[in-house]
């Protein structure tokens, strides 16, 4: 039997890659533990953040960085708190000022992975930016308009709405277990923000506030899709990009302004935005929808939270039990999974 020749590896070719090749034998993906999870946890991190084609389902990471995005967007919600009690800041200044930070940190952590041109090439990002960003400024409105209670409780319907769309548009498995905590975290929203407090609200306000939560919806579903394709870091631009241009005529029409201390703690709300977005965006790639957006629920509890603590706020003991209530709902959900 004639020995098998050795044909040295083309130019460029890798050594490894060749002589694995050669036997037949599929190289593993290398991994070192300690390391990948500090380095895939970060959202600040590009390099971890590969296209969903390639992209393995890691559970563990994903839950930690929609508790992480948890975490800004309280901290943004409570730095908006301590931003009216300092002096009133117009709506659509407050939104135009997140988005533009947003902005701001995609160029400068994420210059060579977001491609801007696409946000205005493909229609999916274009969608996903202008209904994004409406809804954020609708949300913002019916705040202001219905009071913070009903707002957030009409607003985070959008966790059962995103749940079925998921099914019927994205085949996802419905599990018995996620609409049970779907229920038991509106329930507990319900107590917690008493949004049934009897007082008569504007049927036009009320509306809104049921279009953004379809929104929210529609834009939850459309970065699961988006993930086949583009990076974490252009998904988000989307929302900075066309959210920012929506907020130009409403300030162009009535211009206003801020005192220095008012403008920081808008910048710093918006980047800890920014970071909640990108943690939440790279976090549905390993989440289906209906748990990431059950962890979202925490966020109400946070602010509760962060009010008793940072502004001498009492809780009632309805408003425990609508806390209790959310995290019974988010915390049995990520323990079946």
């Amino acid at each position: 039997m004639a020995p098998r020749r050795c044909v040295p590896p083309r130019a460029g070719e890798d050594l490894e890659l060749t002589f694995l090749n050669r036997l037949q034998i599929r190289p593993q993906p290398r991994r070192s533990s300690a390391r990948f999870l500090f380095v895939s946890a970060s959202p600040f991190n590009a390099s971890t953040m590969t296209h969903a084609k390639t992209a393995p389902s890691f559970p563990a990471q994903g839950y930690v960085l929609m508790l992480a995005s948890t975490i800004c967007f309280t901290a943004n919600v409570l730095i908006i708190r301590a931003l009216a009690a300092l002096e009133s800041v117009d709506v659509w200044l407050t939104c135009a000022v997140r988005f533009a930070a947003g902005l701001a940190v995609l160029a400068l952590m994420y210059r060579r992975d977001a491609r801007f041109l696409r946000v205005f090439q493909k229609g999916k990002l274009i969608s996903r930016g202008l209904v994004g960003g409406l809804a954020t400024c609708g949300f913002y409105l019916t705040i202001v308009h219905l009071g913070a209670g009903l707002a957030t409780f009409i607003g985070n319907t959008y966790v059962i709405i995103a749940a079925i769309m998921a099914v019927v548009l994205l085949q996802e498995r419905f599990r018995l277990v996620l609409a049970v905590g779907g229920i038991a975290t509106l329930a507990g929203l319900a107590l917690l923000t008493d949004a049934f407090s009897g007082y008569r609200h504007s049927p036009f306000y009320l509306a809104i506030a049921v279009l953004t939560a379809l929104a929210s919806a529609y834009v939850v579903i459309t970065i699961r899709q988006l993930h086949a394709e583009e990076h974490t870091a252009t998904i988000f631009a989307a929302q900075c990009v066309y959210g920012l241009l929506v907020c130009l005529a409403p300030i162009g029409m009535s211009p206003s302004g801020a005192s220095a201390q008012g403008w920081a703690l808008m910048l710093l709300a918006g980047a800890c935005v920014a970071a909640g977005q990108l943690s939440m965006t790279h976090a549905f790639r390993d989440l289906s929808v209906a748990e990431g957006t059950l962890l979202q629920m925490l966020v109400p509890v946070g602010v509760a939270l962060g009010g008793q603590l940072l502004f001498q706020e009492q809780l009632s003991a309805r408003e425990i039990a609508g806390g209790v209530l959310i995290l019974v709902g988010a915390g049995v959900t990520a323990w079946r999974r």
